[in-house]
C-alpha cells in the first residue's frame, strides 16, 4: 500500500494515531505541530488515522499524507496494524529520513526500533493511564507492557515535548530524562470578535470539547440546574464528538429539568464555533478530579481558545490548569466535582458584569503574552533546529 501511494521522499516524517482533521483538540494540535515540522525540513510526511470519509491518500505540494484504515474491531489489533505500515513506510523512506516526530506509543515503538534519524516525542498523554477509562477490563499484563513501550520511547527519544509543567513531572518520575524536555503549551489566535449569529440567545453559558468522562459535563448540567433563577440564561454545549455521545448527558437534562435552555451542536467547524465561543458570557471546563487529569496532565484548548476571545474561564481547580488560569485574574478556579461550587462561581461573575469585562480582557492580553502558537511553533522549531 505504502510502495504504491507514496510519490516523494521525506526528510521529515510526523505520526499520530489519530482522526486527522477532525474538531477533536488533538487534530487541531498535529495540524499545527505538523505544519511547523514540514516548514522546518521542506515539506514531509504526515501519517495518521483516517475513516470512510477521508482519502486514504492526499498530496499537498511538498507533504503527503497517508491514512491508516484497515478496519480492525479491536483496539490493540489496530494499533498493531498501524505499527506495522508505519514500519513499511520508514522502510521505504529510511535512505532520507533525517527526523521524525510522533504523539503516541503506537508511532514511537516503531519509529524508534528503526531508528536512523533524530526523534521527537511528543507526550501529550500517557496510554496506560487513559486506556483504563475507555476500556475498564483491559487486562493488568497488557497495561504493563503499555507502561515497558511507554518507558522505552521515553528513553530512547532525541528530545521530549509536553505540553504542560504537570505531565513533565510525571514523565521524568517515569524515568525520562529531564534535561531533554521542553515544555510547550498549545496555543490559540487572537482574532477580532465575529458578530453573535442572529439565532443565537442573547446570555449564554458555553462548553465546546468531547464528551468523555474527565471532561466533567455531567457536573455542569448540575450547576446549571441551580442557576434555575436566571431565567434567560442558556448553556450552548458544542460537540466535536457524534451526537450519540450525548445521549446518557440528554437523558440527565430531562431528569434535572434544565433540557428547555441547552442548545446542543455537533461537529461544528472552526468558523461555526467561533462567533458561538466569542460571544459567550462564560466558558466552562469542568474538568474531573482523576487521574487522567491529576496524572498526566492536560493544556486544554478550550481553555485557551476562550481566553483568546477575552471570554473568561470558569474551571476545574487543578495543577494543569493552574498553569494557565490565575484565579480571579484572568478566570475562576473552583474545586472540581462539586456543582454547588461551580455554580456559586458563576452566579457570581454573572451579577458582576464589570469582573467579567475586566477578567477578559486581562485573558486575551494573557494568551496574546504566552500562549500564541506562533510562540509554540518557534520553540518546536528551535528544537528541530538543535537535533540537526
Amino acid at each position: 500500500m505504502a510502495e504504491r501511494l507514496l510519490q516523494l521522499k521525506h526528510r521529515a516524517l510526523y505520526a499520530a494515531f489519530d482522526l486527522y482533521p477532525s474538531r477533536k483538540g488533538a487534530a487541531i494540535h498535529i495540524h499545527r505541530f505538523a505544519r511547523a515540522l514540514f516548514d522546518a525540513t521542506g515539506g514531509g510526511l504526515l501519517f495518521v488515522l483516517g475513516d470512510e470519509t477521508l482519502p486514504a491518500y492526499q498530496r499537498e505540494g511538498d507533504v503527503e499524507i497517508l491514512r491508516f484504515v484497515q478496519p480492525a474491531p479491536n483496539f490493540l489489533d489496530r494499533t498493531l496494524a498501524y505499527g506495522r505500515l508505519l514500519r513499511h513506510i520508514i522502510d521505504e523512506q529510511s535512505d532520507a529520513l533525517q527526523l521524525c516526530h510522533f504523539r503516541d506509543i503506537w508511532s514511537g515503538v516503531p519509529i524508534l526500533e528503526m531508528k536512523r534519524y533524530a526523534t521527537v516525542f511528543e507526550v501529550n498523554a500517557l496510554a496506560s493511564i487513559e486506556l483504563p477509562f475507555s476500556y475498564p477490563n483491559i487486562a493488568p499484563a497488557t497495561l504493563e507492557k503499555i507502561r515497558r513501550a511507554e518507558e522505552f520511547c521515553l528513553h530512547e527519544a532525541d528530545a521530549i515535548v509536553t505540553p504542560s509543567q504537570t505531565i513533565k513531572e510525571r514523565v521524568v518520575q517515569r524515568g525520562a530524562d529531564a534535561e531533554k524536555i521542553t515544555v510547550i503549551a498549545n496555543g490559540a489566535d487572537v482574532l477580532p470578535k465575529p458578530d453573535r449569529p442572529a439565532d443565537v440567545p442573547e446570555n449564554y453559558l458555553l462548553y465546546f470539547g468531547a464528551l468523555q468522562r474527565w471532561q466533567g459535563v455531567d457536573v455542569l448540567l448540575k450547576a446549571f440546574a441551580r442557576l434555575a433563577d436566571f431565567e434567560d440564561l442558556h448553556l450552548l454545549l458544542c460537540i466535536s464528538t457524534h451526537p450519540r455521545t450525548a445521549k446518557a448527558y440528554e437523558k440527565l437534562a430531562e431528569k434535572l429539568g434544565v433540557s428547555s435552555r441547552l442548545r446542543w451542536y455537533f461537529g461544528l467547524e472552526e468558523e461555526e464555533l467561533a462567533p458561538l465561543r466569542a460571544n459567550a458570557r462564560l466558558s466552562v471546563a469542568p474538568l474531573t478530579e482523576c487521574s487522567r487529569n491529576l496524572e498526566q496532565g492536560c493544556c486544554p484548548l478550550k481553555i485557551l481558545e476562550s481566553m483568546a476571545a477575552a471570554v473568561p474561564v470558569v474551571a476545574s481547580d487543578i495543577p494543569a490548569v493552574r498553569e494557565i488560569i490565575s484565579d480571579r485574574v484572568d478566570g475562576r478556579l473552583v474545586r472540581a466535582d462539586r456543582p454547588a461550587e461551580l455554580a456559586r462561581a458563576i452566579r457570581i461573575l454573572l451579577e458582576y458584569p464589570d469582573e467579567l469585562l475586566r477578567m477578559g480582557e486581562n485573558a486575551r492580553n494573557k494568551i496574546e503574552q504566552h500562549f500564541t502558537w506562533q510562540q509554540a511553533t518557534d520553540k518546536l522549531k528551535a528544537i528541530y533546529f538543535g537535533l540537526r
